[in-house]
């Protein structure tokens, strides 16, 4: 057989790969409700400032997983977009190629995973700077996830910080609220966030409460103070 015979059906398959990836990719619309200016995140997708009523669009690809999108709050940037926020600062860098440090309320996804499923959540296990709704804007999904609670205000002591309230691992990296050895359950100091904020992950194997799934090629948004 001819290298061109041999060639061809190999980038056929690669056409109808890459197409069914492209038609099945997320786009996730982030939109600024805040009465003030946020910083928004994304790991993948970079940061933008919105002022309030902004929206920005992040666009991911099936297969994409440890992702997540976030609010940073009292930026200040220079013309090379480097500089520092209070909360969800990542390195110093407008546009974020690493996690944001805590506090940071996340919205977290795994994208055509188990049975061409969408993995989603919100989570606050490294605490709360924003209130967020995480959900779905395409037909086939209907689920939508908050996290609205006064978890600034009424903030327990140890964890409080300017600008937000940090979640108990950060604070006190200790087995119990980090659940490194996988081997954990929920504290006092987890209940807290999750009697506030029922729908959200409050320590690390609150699944059953905290994930939700959507069929792939499910369209999302991220509402900060919805």
């Amino acid at each position: 057989m001819s290298p061109l015979k041999t060639t061809l059906p190999i980038l056929g398959l690669l056409f109808v790969t890459l197409s069914f990836r492209l038609a099945n990719a997320a786009t996730f619309q982030v939109r600024n409700n805040c009465p003030f200016t946020v910083w928004a995140a994304g790991v993948p997708g970079g940061g933008r400032q919105l002022n309030r009523g902004e929206t920005w669009i992040i666009n991911a690809n099936p297969g994409t997983v440890q992702a997540r999108i976030w609010a940073r709050t009292n930026c200040q940037f220079d013309a090379s977009g480097r500089g520092r926020c209070q909360t969800g600062d990542c390195n110093g860098l407008l546009e974020c190629k690493s996690f944001g440090a805590a506090p940071n309320t996340l919205a977290e996804y795994a994208l055509d995973q188990f049975m061409h499923l969408d993995f989603i959540d919100i989570s606050v296990i490294d605490g709360f700077n924003v209130p967020m709704e995480f959900s779905s804007v395409s037909g086939q999904c209907t689920r939508v996830i908050k996290c609205t609670g006064d978890l600034i205000g009424q903030c327990p002591n140890e964890l409080r910080v300017q600008g937000g309230c940090n979640g108990p691992c950060p604070v006190f990296k200790t087995e119990e609220h980090c659940c490194n050895s996988g081997n954990c359950g929920p504290t006092n100091l987890s209940r807290f966030f999750k009697q506030r904020c029922p729908d959200a992950y409050s320590y690390p194997k609150d699944d059953p409460t905290s994930l939700f799934t959507c069929p792939t090629g499910t369209n999302y948004k991220v509402v900060f103070c919805p």
